[in-house]
């Protein structure tokens, strides 16, 4: 009994319109997810840029760099490098999904 039912559950999502519906959040999850990473690790780099550039002017007198001149400028290229990739990411999983639903 319990095996039918799975059974009857399975065969329910592989119906191409539910199929193409789940297949279509899941590509929508994987470029929010995608965005996430880039924007973080764009982020990540530019701190530990601006570490070891601290580092090396914390024995100097004069001119030490300040953390905004270092983050700002990456926070808008990893913003515009994960709007980028995620726009990439949603055309091709939809274009995919549409070449599907036609065969």
């Amino acid at each position: 009994m319990l095996t039918e039912t799975v059974r009857r559950s399975l065969a329910a999502l592989r119906q191409p319109p539910r199929a193409a519906r789940i297949a279509t959040v899941l590509w929508l999850v994987w470029a929010v997810i995608l965005w996430n990473v880039i924007l973080d690790q764009a982020i990540v780099l530019a701190g530990r840029e601006y570490l070891m550039a601290a580092a090396a002017a914390a024995g100097t007198p004069g001119f030490h760099p300040r953390v905004t001149d270092w983050l700002h400028p990456a926070a808008s290229r990893g913003l515009l490098l994960a709007t980028a990739t995620a726009i990439v990411t949603v055309s091709a999983g939809l274009g995919l999904i549409a070449a599907a639903k036609d065969t």
